[in-house]
């Protein structure tokens, strides 16, 4: 039987003399702490949240069905080593005793929480990251190109529209206490439960403290092990094919017009439940290249999309218990050559003084128009024919330094995607790191809080010469006044950033892009699709291209520094911390939390960013950070932007959002006798 412990900001730390303890007790504690976020995740993998959020779910029900989260998670269960099954097992057993009834939003909605499946923490982790890679990015690359011709390169730039983070190392000459340092933060959707748990898993084979995504068992992405810590950032891969498909019925069979002409799809129909409506018949369609996500036979055509975890039957799950017992870099390097997806960036480190960067996952070798956009599904050009071998792979010397954070880091890229973070918080990063020899852990959590916007550097250039009304030139001389930093007390960060979306407006304004305004895929692409949206994160690139579109920019610059007169005093006036509940999504109240200011914004290290040209609330950005320290576990530092419960009625559900919003750390603690032990009843 595990025990488990508590910290002062109600950390789980799981304790047991054997591994299958471990996980029951790990599932046991997530559920008491998350049993609401985990009867969401378990119906949005399964595709069942419209039976309890209405019409507005049915959107995503319906894409959990036709990309067969629920199947794929089945056969990657099936396929996994015995060991790992029983741990997966064993954290289900934990989770079913753990999961509670009093749950204020159960309790709104009329439900109780469902008991889990074996497969369904492989579902949950596979629907966190559907649309995490190339899917949605592949839609918007075509259709902007269907618009706007070979010019659409200048919206298809580099800048991840929904995810993002930072990781760095440095080798034990470059610290205070010899020995390595690696510190990061994850950029996602800021939710409310968060995206991560933190937690701790202690059993006479490992002590490891780290981060884990609620209802997957272990921790999979960042952690301390005390000989050895990781972290990892979004490297950006290309795994995700989608193909234009030519469909037809024949009888009571689906076909597909492959390669070497029609073929037979396998097909069958599901009936998603909707609250307060009919059901809804969705037919669910698997050509030999991947799964109709959009359109189907009756309309003789349809998209699929081909991903690696789909063809593998596999999500790298046989790495998580090789990962909790590593006690090196090639112990976790070599865990990580069963990873699947995402791909991920890997910075590694231990107390030997040894420290490595990596690529882990599977990338698809195919033709580059597979990594541009829809190809044609009958096309024998577009098969897979292999994986990508050997990837990147780096050691980092004692006196050397590792920065990733999304960036594009050379040629050796090519092969990896197409679309990567622009440089700037990479560049930063390096600039902080430059020439230390003293770094602390210290040093590492301000890094986290630097807020400095490289690319207002650059787009300040627009409004340098501009003679504007009387009105618009106190914006303009605030904005070049400016130092730079998005600090939630500058009034010139609040000038720029209302210039900058008064800017972003009228640019969408102009004919050029109004068809990209058209729907043209399901609604549950909306966000990656939105041209306001991919014209913010482009201003650079249209910048640099001087006349874009026949635009003049100078111009919509000057007239939108008379747009932004009267702007908010202080860039904390408008950006708040406000993390997205599930509830807000499907029209509810969620629970309350406070609204304070933050610093920070979209390009900068301390990344809280806001929806580009709607308002300036902070709903994306560090869902989590984290400092490891190799000297000493216990000077190494973690947070979360709310808590570890998410009962609003816990004293821990966002005790640790003061932290968060101020850039600090709470310390990471191994000392069993400064934790707190829950009686066995509470569960």
């Amino acid at each position: 039987m595990a025990r488990i412990l508590r910290d002062a900001y109600g950390v789980p730390h799981i304790r047991a003399t054997s591994v299958l303890d471990l996980a029951h007790g790990q599932g046991e504690a997530t559920a008491h702490d998350r049993t609401w976020q985990l009867e969401f995740q378990r119906r949005r993998a399964t595709g069942t949240t419209a039976a309890v959020f209405g019409v507005v779910a049915l959107s995503w029900d319906r894409l959990a069905r036709r990309t067969r989260i629920a199947h794929t998670a089945r056969r990657a269960y099936g396929g996994l080593a015995e060991e790992t099954r029983a741990f997966v097992d064993a954290y289900v057993d934990g989770v079913n005793a753990g999961l509670r009834r009093d749950v204020d939003e159960l309790e709104q909605l009329g439900i109780e929480p469902q008991p889990w499946e074996p497969w369904t923490p492989l579902a949950i982790f596979l629907a966190q990251h559907l649309l995490f890679a190339s899917l949605p990015g592949k839609l918007w690359e075509h259709r902007a190109r269907e618009v706007l011709g070979e010019d659409a390169a200048l919206l298809c730039h580099e800048g991840p529209h929904s995810s993002g983070s930072n990781a760095w190392a440095v080798g034990g000459a470059r610290t205070a206490s010899g020995f390595p340092l690696i510190g990061g933060d994850p950029h996602r959707v800021i939710e409310s439960p968060g995206v991560y748990q933190q937690v701790r898993l202690a059993c006479p084979e490992f002590d490891v403290a780290g981060f884990a995504f609620p209802g997957v068992p272990g921790v999979q992405h960042f952690a301390h092990a005390g000989e050895v810590a990781w972290a990892i950032t979004n490297a950006m891969g290309d795994y995700q094919d989608v193909y234009a498909e030519r469909l037809r019925r024949v009888g009571d069979s689906v076909e597909a017009l492959g390669p070497e002409g029609w073929e037979p799809c396998e097909s069958v129909v599901e009936t998603v439940v909707i609250r307060d409506a009919p059901p809804e018949r969705v037919e669910v369609v698997a050509t030999a290249r991947g799964l109709v996500f959009e359109g189907g036979p009756d309309g003789g055509a349809g998209l699929s999309v081909r991903a690696a975890s789909v063809v593998l039957g596999d999500l790298g799950f046989d790495a998580l218990l090789p990962l909790l017992r590593a006690r090196t870099v090639d112990d976790i390097d070599s865990a990580l050559d069963r990873w699947v997806e995402p791909v991920n960036n890997v910075v590694i480190a231990d107390r030997d003084g040894r420290v490595r960067y990596r690529v882990a996952g599977r990338i698809p070798e195919r033709p580059d128009a597979n990594r541009r956009g829809i190809v044609d599904a009958a096309d024998p050009a577009t098969r897979w024919t292999g994986w990508l071998d050997p990837l990147p792979r780096t050691d980092v010397p004692p006196d050397g330094d590792v920065v990733t954070a999304n960036e594009r880091r050379g040629p050796e890229s090519d092969a990896i995607g197409t679309a990567f973070a622009p440089p700037h918080r990479a560049n930063r990063l390096r600039a902080l790191l430059h020439e230390r020899d003293d770094l602390t852990p210290d040093d590492f959590a301000a890094f986290h809080n630097d807020a400095f916007a490289i690319a207002a550097t650059v787009l300040k250039d627009l409004v340098r010469d501009q003679q504007p009304g009387a009105a618009g030139a106190t914006v303009r001389d605030a904005i070049l006044a400016w130092d730079g930093v998005m600090d939630r007390e500058s009034s010139g960060a609040a000038a720029y950033a209302a210039w900058r979306t008064a800017l972003v407006r009228r640019i969408a304004a102009e004919p050029v892009f109004a068809p990209l305004a058209e729907p043209a895929h399901d609604p549950v692409f909306a966000v990656w699709l939105n041209p306001v949206g991919r014209i913010a994160l482009g201003l650079e690139s249209l910048l640099a291209a001087g006349t874009p579109y026949g635009i003049d920019l100078r111009a919509l610059a000057r007239a939108a520094l008379d747009d932004a007169a009267g702007h908010p005093a202080t860039w904390g006036e408008t950006h708040v911390f406000r993390p997205v509940h599930m509830f807000e999504w499907h029209g509810l109240e969620p629970p309350p939390l406070p609204v304070l200011p933050v610093s920070g914004d979209g390009d900068c290290v301390r990344c809280t960013s806001s929806y580009p040209a709607q308002d300036d609330i902070c709903f994306r950005g560090s869902v989590a950070r984290y400092v490891w320290d190799l000297a000493d576990r216990d000077r190494s530092g973690w947070v979360v932007p709310v808590g570890a419960s998410g009962d609003p009625h816990d004293p821990h559900h966002h005790d640790q959002l003061p932290l968060w919003v101020e850039g600090e750390l709470a310390s990471v603690v191994s000392d069993w006798d400064q934790l707190t032990e829950e009686a066995p009843s509470a569960h």
